[in-house]
């Protein structure tokens, strides 16, 4: 667990870029109210967890999924954010699955390069076979 209560905050770049894309261009935020917000967030982040685990236990499981923090979500009176974190959800699962699938792809079409190269290697070491055997058939017609 954490040492200090500072280590329990969220990166102040993170916080920053987030309350950029938040505000509009040419609003300006000052240190404090950046603190604030961090602090605030961190807190959140902790609650949110803390709920979700709950769900997690009453399950008698120890690893925290989705379907644990949408519920948190709704628990903590968060619903309107239910329906939009579903659908991100969504979006990273086929991201996920995409990046699985052609992840597959491409080791079958290595696998499949490394097969052909293979043969092609047999291929040359019975031509090679082969080409001995005819010399050494042309050594014993000759002698």
């Amino acid at each position: 667990m954490a040492e200090r209560p500072e280590d329990l905050n969220l990166p102040n770049a993170v916080i920053t870029r987030i309350i950029k894309e938040a505000l509009p261009d040419g609003v300006n935020i000052s240190k404090e109210a950046r603190s604030a917000i961090s602090r605030a967030a961190s807190v959140f982040v902790l609650y949110a967890t803390s709920c979700a685990n709950n769900f997690a236990m009453k399950g008698k499981r120890k690893t925290l999924n989705a379907g644990d923090v949408l519920s948190a979500m709704e628990e903590m009176e968060f619903q309107r954010f239910v329906a939009p974190l579903k659908e991100s959800l969504e979006v990273y699962r086929r991201e996920q699955k995409g990046k699985k699938e052609a992840r597959k792809d491409k080791d079958k079409k290595a696998d499949s390069e490394e097969q052909d190269k293979s043969r092609e290697d047999d291929n040359d070491d019975d031509d090679e076979r082969m080409e001995e055997e005819e010399q050494n058939d042309e050594e014993e017609v000759d002698n």
